[in-house]
């Protein structure tokens, strides 16, 4: 028995022993640490912005304040959709306007003048022209003027087109393509005002592509 204690106390010494310079070593670190330490968490704290936007809004007051929040959520989503649409952002764009060729074709369209996009006005300055409150010979300019402005309009269109089949056939060879309707799309977007083209023009005019 004497000997089976005389163990027990060896052992317990030599842990006490064992232990000592660990928490030693512990209390020197705390003397030198600045008086700004903190302690490390499991889990970083997070920032007051993102603790914000967890926080949940209130639930409305009523009807009206839950009509009303519905009405400003929408508009916001309208208008961010509108933003991100005329950012060339394939989830907003309508079917027409998807696809990598539709955007490589958009981008030849932007970056060229076309006789197209002053069509209309010219189109509406000669049909002034041509009614039959103007003089004669005025009538016959407008005429003239109008043929012209429909040949330059056809010839433009033409290179266009050949244009796009040509830069989309030398970047996407595997595209498969349906040039009727890539045809008539390109038309229409040289038609339609580069301010007012959705998606937005995305290279200036005279931009390689």
């Amino acid at each position: 028995m004497p000997s089976l204690f005389k163990r027990r106390a060896d052992a317990a010494a030599t842990e006490t022993v064992d232990t000592e310079p660990d928490e030693a070593t512990e209390a020197d670190e705390a003397v030198n640490r600045p008086r700004s330490y903190t302690e490390k968490k499991g889990k970083a704290t997070p920032k007051r912005s993102e603790a914000q936007k967890r926080a949940k809004e209130p639930p409305p007051a009523d009807r009206k304040e839950a009509a009303r929040r519905l009405r400003d959520r929408q508009r916001s989503e309208r208008a961010e959709a509108r933003q991100k649409m005329a950012e060339g952002d394939e989830r907003y764009l309508p079917t027409r306007d998807r696809g990598p060729e539709k955007a490589l074709a958009r981008k030849v369209v932007d970056s060229r003048r076309n006789i197209g996009s002053y069509f209309l006005i010219a189109a509406l300055v000669i049909l002034i022209g041509t009614s039959q409150s103007m003089p004669a010979g005025i009538r016959t300019v407008a005429q003239v003027l109008w043929f012209a402005l429909a040949f330059l309009f056809i010839l433009d269109s033409v290179l266009l087109c050949r244009k796009v089949r040509k830069t989309l056939k030398a970047k996407m060879p595997k595209a498969t393509v349906r040039w009727g309707s890539m045809y008539m799309y390109v038309v229409m977007r040289s038609i339609t005002f580069r301010k007012l083209r959705l998606p937005s023009p995305q290279v200036k005019i005279g931009d390689p592509i």
